[in-house]
């Protein structure tokens, strides 16, 4: 009888080891990459620039040596003063472009500039090359105004996020979106993209290092990465959903053997 106790109890153990291994290794990431302390892997990784796509908002500000020249290719001084103060205080307004259904934006004395498709150095050059008939070495400089991604499904914080850096990594997205929940599938995160017109669908492994060899480990603005539920979490709602049914059910027995006592 004890020997019998003593394997159930090593058993017992040896189960829940291996459960705690298996869940750790769920839910860390890159666990292909094993123990790599004492080594440095590289990672050849595509390198992402953002291309400019219709419906985008660009900051696009003109500078050089003369300030009376660049002038008109921007959006003039707005002049204010603080409540209660007779001081006025000088500061340029943003200059934001939005590129239109055909790729196009409207810009002072130039005209209509088709900037679709192009990264924003190439959008750089084009608008300097316009502006060499009119200014001698102008500065030229392109900012996204409203590069957002959306990040669903079980993370901490789903959302829609405005992107500072256009340089962002399925891993950033999921920092800003407070990490993935224990309840999160990491080997198959589905990133939705648009391109051209169509919808482009990858599914990434988190588990393994071959994420970053991906086209899509760098996002790009308005992909939307959907983190999906294991089967843990499905098992847990089935589990809820019974529990409340059975304490809705027992209360109403209860109820009624209440009001027959009481009569």
């Amino acid at each position: 009888m004890l020997r019998r106790s003593i394997l159930f109890v090593l058993l017992s153990v040896g189960v829940l080891a291996f459960t705690s291994c298996s869940t750790q290794k769920r839910l860390s990431y890159f666990s292909s990459m094993g123990n790599q302390n004492d080594s440095a892997a590289v990672y050849n990784y595509h390198i992402h620039e953002a291309r400019i796509v219709a419906g985008d908002m660009l900051i696009i500000t003109v500078s050089g040596l003369d300030p009376l020249a660049v002038a008109p290719f921007n959006q003039p001084v707005v002049s204010y003063s603080a409540p209660g103060s007779d001081q006025l205080y000088n500061t340029p307004s943003l200059q934001s472009y939005l590129v239109d259904v055909n790729g196009n934006i409207s810009f002072p004395v130039l005209g209509e500039i088709k900037l679709s498709g192009l990264t924003k150095s190439e959008a750089i050059s084009l608008i300097k090359d316009r502006l060499a008939q009119y200014l001698k070495d102008p500065i030229v400089t392109i900012k996204f105004l409203n590069y957002k991604i959306t990040v669903l499904g079980e993370v901490a914080r789903p959302g829609q996020y405005t992107i500072n850096n256009e340089r962002v990594t399925i891993l950033d997205a999921l920092g800003m979106a407070g990490d993935m929940t224990p309840y999160g599938k990491r080997n198959t995160v589905l990133v939705t993209r648009e391109n051209n017109g169509k919808l482009e669908f990858a599914r990434l492994n988190l588990n393994s290092d071959d994420v970053f060899n991906s086209p899509y480990y760098f996002l790009q603005q308005n992909d939307v990465v959907y983190v999906e539920p294991n089967n843990v979490r499905a098992i847990a709602s089935q589990n809820l959903s019974l529990y409340l049914s059975m304490i809705t059910t027992l209360a109403s027995l209860a109820t009624v053997l209440v009001t027959v006592f009481i009569k």
